[in-house]
């Protein structure tokens, strides 16, 4: 035993300084084992089977030729799987998207929708088997058409409120000496995390345990818990690693469909979704049409805002993108108004896909405020520096910090922002257009409930214990930094063990809220360990331990607007005869809170840009009309940004620690991506003087525009 201390002379503090990645040499080297990669004796692997069509019913599943297929031992569909319960409020809020729910009914809302799974010893005997099976189906006409103005689009609250309204919008607009009044549309867009979704299933004791790639296994188990009637003691989810998330990895079909199978079979099963497979499977960002509407004096300031959303959802789920959300907390006017609508069609479910709302809906509102700068002859930085609420627009509540002048002050002087000639399409390169703009971006900084335990070591090491999830972020060697600290002593004598639910009840990696949450409670279990250790006593051998649990501390928290903030610099070229557009560099200067490494947050927020830059220039996922499937669902045929497109990307923050929060944290998960996009339209603006509304601005698209030069 060694003596109870917090150990050597305590560190000037872990937070704030650079630090690698705890886990990097394991992920480097292959030591870190992924939810496909974990080895089960005698595991069994299973293969969904998805409908191709996107309506109808299911007349038969012929399994019986399958079955004699070698190493084949079953085929679980709508006629022999078990009943599973849909009727209950997930630990989000919200019911589970049904989806998750297979082989319950033999309808079809979509195409990709999942049939059957067919379980056999080998990946390959799987496959072959499921690429065997016979289903016919009773086809029934199906409605894909998403476009603005359908008479059956409804409002719809999601996580926000469906609508807000104050004042007369009609009136002020007509008193404004400028309008803008355009729409603005955005394609459908998928995850394309580099893991695919994968989840082993098995029962042992009598206790279901699923290893699972997952953005929260609190949440997991939850629903599982749930779905399939257990009590809470008797499920455990397990998610070590996780090779991006970005919204998608929640409960999915693959993960039902494995215990499904396991308990059948009374052995492990593992199903592991191809890429073409979690195009159907595992939501993506609906679509929107976007109508903005602006009045504004003559010299810029707002006397009328409205920001209307359409987006598309399935008809078995109801998901809102709330597209209008960032309306509500960026700019205020005399008159206000905000609208999430949504429409049902015979699609796959949407979901959270990273910033959503913010990220499509700062398209639309950026460009507008950049279309109004224009008219009103205002710079657009200074358009939107004088258009800054004292309060929240709608709530009326007080910003709980709110430095977005700062962002914008510093990105212009660091980009070189006031040497830009405001006039579009003046400068050139050869048969290059050179053009630069600017938007703003937000997202909320909320925390959610979470345990944690801090065990001091006989060794003089320190264990926490958290069910956090670490999906590429960095979060375990921040919370790593953030246990040093509130322990006084450096990071090697602090390991951090994570994506457990055993661990007890946390938050899930979600809505820049992970790191946040789960740092909270860490440093109140750290804290109060390091207050009852006494100096000189011993250690026992089990350790000593101290847990946590934020919820009151949480529940505490006076209303106000939280939220980081940041702005979006970006210069392009605009290939004059072949219509490519090239971002030649992109700025983006953040009021964040307290940044705990600066290492992996710069690696987030750069991130975050380089898929703005795609979301701008390449994703777009096409459905075909005759189907209802998509045309090239695999990376192959969904263009994402590669290395060739991302130039000098430079990602920096000005100092906002959030004073309500023990560390200083706000989050910085999604902020990177909102307003990148309407950067990069804006920029496109300056350098052709053709306004894109529509995503992603493709060649053609510039070609057939024009413009001076064009």
């Amino acid at each position: 035993m060694t003596t109870a201390t917090t150990g050597r002379t305590a560190p000037a503090g872990a937070v704030g300084t650079a630090h690698p990645r705890v886990e990097g040499r394991d992920k480097v080297t292959g030591a870190a084992r992924y939810a496909g990669d974990i080895p089960f004796a005698d595991l069994a692997h299973g293969r969904l089977v998805l409908s191709t069509v996107a309506r109808g019913r299911i007349r038969a599943v012929e399994t019986a030729d399958v079955l004699g297929m070698p190493g084949v031992l079953a085929v679980l569909h709508h006629g022999n799987a078990p009943r599973v319960d849909t009727d209950y409020t997930g630990m989000l809020g919200v019911p589970p998207d049904p989806t998750a729910a297979v082989f319950q009914h033999d309808r079809i809302p979509h195409a990709g929708w999942p049939v059957a799974l067919v379980v056999a010893e080998t990946p390959e005997q799987a496959r072959e088997a499921a690429e065997a099976l016979v289903v016919t189906y009773e086809r029934q006409p199906h409605d894909i058409a998403f476009r603005a103005g359908r008479p059956d689009a409804y409002p719809a609250d999601g996580h926000m409120p469906a609508a807000t309204e104050k004042g007369d919008l009609e009136a002020e607009l007509a008193a404004s000496a400028h309008v803008v009044d355009a729409e603005y549309t955005t394609p459908e867009e998928h995850h394309a995390m580099m893991e695919p979704h994968a989840a082993t299933a098995l029962w042992d004791g009598g206790r279901l345990e699923v290893v699972d790639s997952n953005q929260g296994t609190t949440w997991i188990a939850d629903e599982l818990v749930k779905m399939f009637s257990l009590e809470p003691s008797a499920v455990r989810v397990r998610s070590e690693h996780v090779g991006g998330g970005f919204g998608s990895k929640g409960l999915r079909a693959h993960q039902v469909a494995a215990v499904m199978a396991a308990t059948a079979l009374r052995r492990p099963v593992r199903v592991v979704l191809t890429r073409r497979q979690m195009f159907s499977l595992t939501g993506y960002r609906s679509p929107t049409t976007q109508r903005i509407r602006l009045g504004a004096d003559a010299d810029g300031r707002l006397r009328a805002l409205e920001h209307r959303s359409l987006n598309q959802t399935s008809t078995v789920w109801e998901f809102v993108e709330p597209s209008s959300g960032p309306a509500r907390v960026m700019y205020d006017a005399d008159a206000h108004r905000t609208v999430n609508e949504v429409v049902r069609l015979d699609v796959p479910s949407p979901t959270w896909m990273r910033a959503p709302g913010e990220a499509p809906g700062s398209f639309a509102l950026e460009a507008a405020l950049d279309e109004l700068a224009e008219r009103c002859g205002v710079d657009p930085v200074e358009l939107r520096l004088r258009n800054e609420p004292g309060r929240g627009p709608v709530s009326g509540l007080p910003f709980a910090g709110r430095n977005l002048a700062a962002c914008f002050r510093e990105g212009a002087r660091r980009f070189g922002w006031a040497g830009r000639d405001p006039r579009p399409g003046v400068r050139r390169e050869g048969r290059r257009l050179l053009g630069t703009g600017t938007a703003a971006a937000s997202f909320p900084a909320g925390a959610l409930p979470a345990t944690a335990a801090v065990t001091a070591q006989a060794d003089g090491t320190f264990t926490v214990r958290i069910a956090a999830a670490d999906i590429g972020t960095g979060a375990r060697t921040a919370l790593t930094l953030v246990a040093a600290d509130a322990l006084r002593v450096a990071p090697d004598r602090v390991r951090v063990r994570i994506g457990d639910s055993d661990f007890g009840p946390a938050g899930l990696a979600g809505g820049s809220m992970g790191t946040r949450s789960w740092a909270w409670a860490v440093t109140a279990a750290a804290e109060e360990l390091r207050d009852r250790l006494v100096p000189g006593a011993a250690v026992p051998p089990e350790g000593i331990t101290v847990r946590s649990d934020t919820t009151a501390a949480l529940g505490a928290l006076a209303q106000q607007e939280r939220h980081s903030f940041g702005a979006q610099f970006a210069e392009v070229a605009v290939d004059v005869t072949t219509g490519e557009v090239r971002v030649r560099r992109m700025l983006g200067i953040f009021a964040a809170g307290r940044i705990v490494n600066p290492l992996t947050a710069r690696s987030q927020l750069v991130g975050g840009m380089t898929w703005g830059i795609s979301m701008a220039l390449h994703e777009e996922a096409v459905r075909d009309h005759a189907s209802g499937g998509l045309y090239g669902a695999d990376l192959a045929g969904y263009h994402i940004a590669t290395h060739a497109d991302v130039p000098a990307i430079e990602a920096d923050w000005v100092d906002d620690p959030d004073p309500d929060d023990p560390v200083g944290i706000k989050g910085i998960g999604e902020i990177g991506v909102v307003g990148a996009a309407a950067a990069v339209a804006n920029a496109v603006w300056h350098a052709t003087g053709v306004r894109h509304r529509s995503l992603p601005i493709r060649p053609d698209r510039v070609l057939r525009a024009g413009g001076p030069g064009v």
